[in-house]
């Protein structure tokens, strides 16, 4: 059953959207009083997957695209954008792009140009049917498709003197908290202890991800390296070692079978973890609602999650309690405020997944400040890039756990023009 605390915040979560949309009336019923006949409120979400993200209103004019070009330096990529007026924007792609690249200039490039970028949304969706993309959901489009939209965000805001963040909603976090990410798990209990404590002292981190289980598909705690019981042996450790103070979370990437998944859930209830990240594999809608019906703390999850479809079926029969959608695996940040929407209503809260490298936790916080139902910490991996910028508005450094979002049109960056001709144009 679940606690008074967990129906508390769900209910002032979902009370906040009502401010921002027009919706049919009806509500998610609280679990503890007979939601076993309740029927999933499909129809909430699906009015607000009608509402559009993007304040076309902020522009008077058409903003044509007239060209839309990626540039590579080794395995860096950039994407550029111009409108037929001379405006641009710019945006750093994700390391996959090396893989990826064909898929941008191939079945994506052709469909944006000409078109208007005010319309954003609606050419987000119909670049799905358009040499029929949709084949190739996952990260395979998202990645490519999420670094043009970023690309276009850039000019846009760059046009309405907006940050992205006000392009897409109102900034309710002018500073994100953020918590560190730790990727340890195939390392003895001993050497992901002082790993997690260099982090730790790094960044003056206040709240802390730690690994559970193996990597998918497993259900032994066992790995190539490090002994049986690892995660038996971490749980509780790394609360005893970092305090009460701390807040900690953990994640399995979809390790565990139910039972297992369950009976580790409870070991980090019992040390206070704050969320249980993918306890089971990620597409298993059914399993991780019965880890989440299992226990007190939060489920959370979406990392792999490709699907607004998807996302309407664990948000509508609280299978997630926090959503997850990255804003480059997902496509960009319009589909993932989306998912942020459709979280709100139901009274849960959306903390994005951050893919590290180029400028992702840029691209984080960024979508973040204009999260209304943002959990209290934000993943991070720290602020190694290659990228060669400059930020006016920003430090861009974490101070008291929390980084300050830059306030400059766009992205609020302005990349080098030196790092930017050292790449060539791509094509084919």
């Amino acid at each position: 059953m679940r606690t008074n605390r967990r129906n508390f915040i769900s209910a002032a979560l979902a009370g906040g959207i009502a401010a921002g949309l027009t919706l049919p009336s009806g509500g998610c019923e609280d679990k503890d009083s007979g939601s076993a006949a309740r029927k999933p409120d499909y129809a909430r979400l699906d009015e607000i997957l009608k509402q559009p993200v993007l304040k076309k209103e902020l522009f008077a004019a058409p903003v044509t695209i007239e060209s839309l070009e990626l540039l590579r330096y080794r395995n860096s990529f950039l994407c550029r954008v111009r409108s037929t007026n001379g405006e641009e924007g710019i945006s750093v792609g994700h390391g996959t792009m090396k893989t990826l690249y064909p898929i941008f200039t191939n079945t994506l490039q052709p469909f944006f140009i000409d078109k208007d970028a005010r319309d954003l949304d609606l050419l987000l969706e119909k670049v799905y049917i358009y040499n029929l993309n949709f084949r190739l959901s996952g990260m395979a489009l998202g990645i490519p498709l999420a670094t043009i939209e970023f690309a276009i965000l850039d000019m846009l805001g760059r046009i309405a003197n907006k940050s992205i963040g006000e392009l897409i909603g109102e900034i309710h976090h002018p500073r994100v908290a953020v918590y560190q990410a730790t990727e340890y798990r195939e390392k003895s209990v001993k050497e992901s202890l002082e790993l997690i404590k260099r982090d730790v002292a790094e960044y003056s981190a206040h709240a802390v991800k730690i690994k559970v289980g193996g990597l998918m598909f497993m259900t032994k705690d066992i790995y190539a390296e490090g002994p049986k019981g690892r995660t038996e042996e971490i749980i509780p450790l790394i609360r005893e070692t970092l305090g009460d103070k701390m807040t900690l979370y953990a994640d399995a990437n979809g390790f565990y079978s139910v039972d297992e998944a369950i009976r580790v859930g409870k070991l980090l209830q019992q040390y206070n973890y704050k969320f249980f990240e993918e306890p089971v594999h990620f597409d298993w809608y059914e399993e991780t609602k019965q880890v989440a019906d299992a226990l007190t703390m939060p489920v959370a999850g979406g990392e792999q999650e490709y699907s607004l479809h998807g996302f309407r079926w664990l948000i509508a029969n609280d299978g997630l309690q926090i959503v997850q959608p990255d804003n480059y695996y997902f496509g960009g940040m319009i589909r993932s405020m989306k998912v942020a929407r459709m979280a709100q209503a139901f009274g849960k809260e959306c903390t994005p997944h951050m893919s590290g490298g180029g400028l992702g936790y840029l691209y984080m916080i960024h979508f973040v400040s204009a999260l209304p139902n943002a959990s209290a910490h934000h993943e991070f991996k720290g602020l190694k890039t290659d990228v060669e910028f400059e930020c006016k508005t920003s430090t861009l450094i974490v101070v008291d756990g929390k980084i300050k979002v830059p306030t400059g049109p766009g992205l609020g960056v302005d990349i080098s023009p030196d790092f930017i001709k050292k790449h060539e144009i791509v094509k084919g």
